[in-house]
């Protein structure tokens, strides 16, 4: 048994947190040799869409933020219980964020500005009897009822015009196309938070950005059990091996070529563990033989494939064609049924893009002046969302530092737009067609800081606008079988892994979905009888649906 278990391999397509987190609970829960879990990722850095990344000189981004919190996230808090804090010794980086997290707590005072600049009352969500009806028709309605169903399809359009959709939408960067099955999930599964939309009280903060405060705990505690890291390493199609049954699915060889790094992507400059990781391997092209105890756990769809960074002076670039991570999960799906379609989620990039924009400015002038206006000192606050511009805008102001190598001098914040496409309020672009300047030129007219744009402008560092093709496709109109299951039916060595596959009851975008995806994965693949935590049934508390109730008529 235990030569078995030193023989065998597990091989994770994809170095985002679902692969991370699987890697955790081969080592935590199976003694797995961490020799043998090798991940292979097309990039020069581990992390997928957490990310955060940047010089003082040159300016720091994070292309988003990923929501946590403490309520719902099962399965990511019990995973990060396991990894030790780099920053706090003796804790481990779920007691560090919670710590974190309760020592400053969200409370948005601007959660909806007005076009005139104003702070909108929204405790009120604005629905009238109608809106009611169908939201809590939506919540009982049976998922099968609702393949390629949108939004838009399912309410009137006064719902669109509600304080509950503008808070709803940004926080969760739905679309009026989105699919309503993802709405009907996110309302069960966030119930809790419904009746405190308007301060965002649930969202829970990391101390920096998640790539600084997830990943790399999470990659040097796979290096100390000697996990082999294989980074610009483009996994370029998988083989099935040929059995008497057609659904029978066993993984025999994966094909991939090294040192083909994606255009329009940053190396990390702010973690010096990177290092650790180069490929060591001297040969392009390569395939890997899988023997008959390894397992294959693939990353299905990846939401920043094909992101592009612009700065102050350049736009970031539209690259929607040939999103790698979709165009392997097609190769795969042409081969066997049951491994789900990905063409409805990358096959529609007008519809799947937003954009978002990082500013670095040297001195807090600029922050000074947000805090005045919002109420909420930096990392107390949450999205303000300016409702009525053009792009749909909305900024965070993080508490600062917000990277571990930003300068004491040095300020950042994070903002988007969800409709990119669309001319601006002031300057008579498109978003996607703006550069840094033009798009802090926008938010300083929407906050009505045009007067000391100057003085602001002088201090500015960089603003690095992000586009992302696929940033939304998790939320696209689809059928239940677009999903595949974690486990194909048939799969005897194969996982389906991260925010493109099909877990009931539970909500994609969230960190909690790939660490669950992953957990699921491994102890199936590994034929042990240990239970993932499940989804806590708060749609069936009493009291939670007492306020949910409440809420919908304030």
């Amino acid at each position: 048994m235990a030569k078995e278990k030193c023989d065998r391999h597990a091989y994770f397509i994809g170095g985002g947190l679902a692969s991370l987190a699987g890697a955790v609970y081969l080592i935590r829960d199976f003694a797995f040799k961490g020799e043998n879990i090798h991940i292979l990722e097309s990039l020069d850095i581990l992390g997928g869409s957490n990310d955060g990344i940047g010089t003082p000189k040159e300016g720091f981004v994070c292309r988003g933020g990923r929501m946590l919190n403490e309520e719902t996230y099962e399965n990511f808090w019990d995973l990060f219980h396991t990894i030790p804090s780099l920053e706090r010794p003796g804790l481990s980086v779920t007691d560090e964020i919670l710590e974190f997290d309760h020592a400053h707590p969200t409370h948005a005072n601007a959660r909806l500005i007005d076009k005139d600049g104003s702070v909108l009352d929204v405790m009120s969500m604005g629905f009238d009897n109608s809106d009611r009806m169908k939201l809590t028709k939506l919540m009982v309605e049976p998922e099968r009822n609702l393949d390629n169903l949108r939004i838009r399809d399912w309410f009137s359009p006064h719902f669109f015009t509600t304080n509950f959709w503008y808070m709803w939408q940004t926080t969760f960067a739905f679309q009026e196309w989105s699919s309503v099955c993802e709405l009907k999930r996110y309302m069960n599964r966030m119930i809790y938070e419904f009746s405190r939309i308007q301060t965002l009280e649930g969202v829970t903060r990391t101390r920096f950005n998640q790539y600084d405060s997830l990943i790399v705990p999470l990659k040097m505690y796979l290096e100390d059990f000697n996990v082999d890291f294989n980074l610009k390493c483009t996994v370029t199609d998988i083989d099935f091996k040929n059995t008497e049954d057609p659904e029978e699915i066993i993984v025999r060889r994966i094909h991939y070529v090294r040192g083909n790094g994606k255009a329009g992507t940053k190396s990390n400059d702010n973690s010096k563990t990177d290092s650790k990781t180069e490929n060591k391997a001297e040969s392009k092209n390569g395939v890997i033989n899988l023997k008959k105890k390894d397992i294959c756990i693939f990353t299905c769809g990846c939401i920043t494939d094909n992101s592009d960074e612009g700065d102050f002076k350049t736009p970031a670039r539209y690259l929607p064609d040939n999103p790698p991570s979709a165009d392997l999960w097609r190769k795969i799906t042409a081969k066997k049924p049951g491994l789900g379609n990905p063409e409805p989620f990358f096959g529609h990039p007008d519809e799947t893009k937003w954009e978002s924009f990082t500013v670095t400015s040297n001195g807090d002038k600029l922050l000074q002046m947000i805090e005045k206006y919002s109420r909420n000192v930096p990392g107390s606050g949450a999205l303000m969302t300016f409702k009525d511009s053009s792009w749909r805008m909305s900024i965070v102001v993080a508490a600062q530092p917000h990277f571990k190598n930003q300068p004491e001098n040095q300020t950042i914040f994070w903002g988007y737009g969800l409709y990119p496409d669309r001319v601006g309020d002031y300057v008579k672009k498109p978003m996607i067609d703006c550069t840094g300047e033009e798009m802090l030129t926008e938010l300083l007219h929407h906050l009505h800081f045009e007067d000391e744009a100057d003085d602001i402008m002088k201090d500015v560092v960089n603003v690095i606008p992000s586009m992302m093709p696929y940033v939304d496709a998790l939320f696209q109109c689809r059928a239940k079988a677009d999903r595949p299951k974690v486990i194909p039916k048939g799969s005897r060595n194969f996982a389906m892994v991260g925010q493109f596959v099909e877990l009931p009851k539970d909500m994609v975008f969230t960190e909690e979905y790939s660490v669950r995806t992953a957990r699921y994965a491994v102890y199936k693949l590994m034929g042990s009888d240990k239970k993932v935590l499940p989804v806590t049934p708060y749609n069936k508390q009493p009291e939670v649906l007492l306020r949910a109730l409440n809420t919908m008529y304030r």
